[in-house]
């Protein structure tokens, strides 16, 4: 099992930046797990956005591609999604999520079902 916990959510205007940071700690299991952010808007579904591999390689999804990026505090068990150019249309929930991957992490188009450990989330408001 792993314990998530998501901070640093706001309100900033469209075009400013602002970065997310995810605190994860294996309650049970092996050291060696996935990361990702997803978020969500009322009534639609969680969407993944930004994947951290166990070997370090990540992945994007295509609208964040160029504008997020991702980094880790490894001794402090801390994920960050430092996010530029903010839009309005990425006003959301912010989640990161955990697993203990079978073979690959799962990445760019993987479903919530996938990620069995969750955080709170952290809710980004961009005003235009």
């Amino acid at each position: 099992q792993v314990q998530l916990e998501e901070s640093g959510g706001g309100s900033v205007e469209a075009g400013g930046s602002l970065t997310l940071s995810c605190s994860h700690s294996v309650v049970t299991g092996s050291s060696q797990y996935c990361l990702a952010w997803f978020r969500q808007v009322p009534r639609k579904g969680r969407e993944g956005i930004a994947f951290l591999s166990i070997d370090g390689s990540t992945d994007f999804a295509a609208s964040v591609a160029d504008r997020f990026t991702l980094s880790k505090d490894t001794a402090n068990n801390r994920l960050f999604l430092q996010m530029t150019n903010l839009k309005p249309e990425d006003t959301a929930e912010y989640y990161c999520a955990a697993v203990f991957p079978r073979g690959d992490c799962p990445s760019v188009g993987s479903g919530t079902w996938e990620w069995p450990y969750w955080g709170q989330g952290t809710q980004v408001t961009i005003s235009s």
